[in-house]
């Protein structure tokens, strides 16, 4: 037999569903490497975030592409499920709530469809016990936690902290939160803004008065700041958290952070990975070795070591509930691509 040649083919017509905490960004993710592969693309919006997805096809269309290579679709959750099983679409690309992708799985399951789910997480900050927590406390601890208000999905809103050093932790997680300036998302001074509505709003209070509920001790926030315009929430941190209890289990999508003690590195890594979600997750120390160890140990698709931050370069995703496949990187492109083996 001679030697067979390989190739990629483009898989056609992709569905590419987004959310509304960053709408543009992830349909980036989406289009770009399947136009990369020689997909088209039907993308439909979150109903939150219409108004910039009808800017980006005016986009489109100013930028030459030819008719029909992507199309904008805003339209509700209805049109969505219609999009994803629709005979004309050969891939579905969806990042949003695990409760949706599952929905969205099952459809391309039984169509035999591919799909690709980036979905909700409720990561874990490891924080060990050699820390440097004044060094710590600072821009990247709050980008790694914080972000978009706690708007994203790869948060480490569980703050792992050790016995030997548990108030320690608490009081300088608290100090820092507590002094971020809530306001105005346009003012350059603000660094906690407000939540995408008031539907998110009241869901992110609702998990606060949950955590009060079971128990967990208010260390800073819980309530709305007085500012005139928006859906306020300050940011909270709770301590005495059990990873048990709900505002450890579940993705609140808000400025809510809780503070669980853990006994020593393996209690660390077991409590990260107690979880049903594995998107993110940070570790902080001093030792980079150390940080590599308990990185490769914890269950999840992505870690930062003293910082998160998305690399497009390398392939971003999750296990668990928090997805199946990658986006970034040179993988995003397997995503829209179908082998073909040929045998000469």
């Amino acid at each position: 037999m001679r030697p067979y040649t390989s190739a990629g083919k483009p898989l056609g017509v992709v569905a590419g569903i987004v959310p509304w905490n960053a709408p543009q960004l992830l349909s980036a993710t989406k289009y770009a490497p399947g136009l990369a592969a020689g997909c088209t693309f039907v993308l439909k919006p979150s109903p939150e975030t219409v108004l910039d997805s009808v800017l980006f096809a005016e986009a489109v269309e100013e930028a030459g592409l030819p008719p029909g290579v992507v199309n904008v679709v805003p339209a509700g959750r209805e049109a969505g499920a219609y999009i994803v099983s629709h005979p004309g679409v050969d891939k579905v690309a969806f990042t949003g709530s695990t409760a949706a992708g599952r929905q969205i799985a099952a459809t391309c399951g039984t169509l035999l469809r591919p799909v690709t789910l980036e979905l909700g997480g409720k990561s874990a900050a490891v924080i060990l016990d050699d820390v440097d927590l004044g060094t710590m406390m600072s821009e990247p601890f709050v980008q790694a936690t914080l972000l978009a208000n706690g708007q994203a999905c790869f948060a480490s809103t569980r703050i792992l902290a050790p016995r030997s050093r548990y108030d320690e932790v608490v009081d300088a997680v608290a100090s820092l939160v507590g002094g971020l300036t809530v306001g105005d998302p346009l003012d350059p001074a603000t660094q906690v803004g407000p939540m995408a509505s008031a539907r998110q709003r009241d869901r992110v209070e609702g998990y606060i008065e949950k955590g009060r509920t079971e128990g967990a001790r208010l260390v800073v926030g819980g309530s709305r700041p007085t500012l005139e315009r928006g859906y306020y929430v300050t940011p909270t941190v709770f301590a005495d958290v059990d990873n048990a209890q709900v505002i450890a289990r579940e993705e609140i999508f808000g400025p809510v952070l809780a503070v669980i003690p853990y006994t020593d590195e393996d209690d660390a890594v077991r409590i990260a990975n107690d979880s049903e979600y594995g998107l993110g997750g940070t570790v902080w120390t001093n030792d980079d070795e150390r940080a590599l160890s308990v990185a490769r140990r914890m269950h999840t698709g992505t870690v930062g070591l003293n910082h998160y931050t998305v690399d497009p370069a390398a392939p971003f995703g999750g296990v668990k509930a928090s997805g199946l496949g990658r986006e970034f990187g040179p993988e995003a492109l397997l995503n829209y691509q179908q082998v073909k083996s040929i045998y000469r």
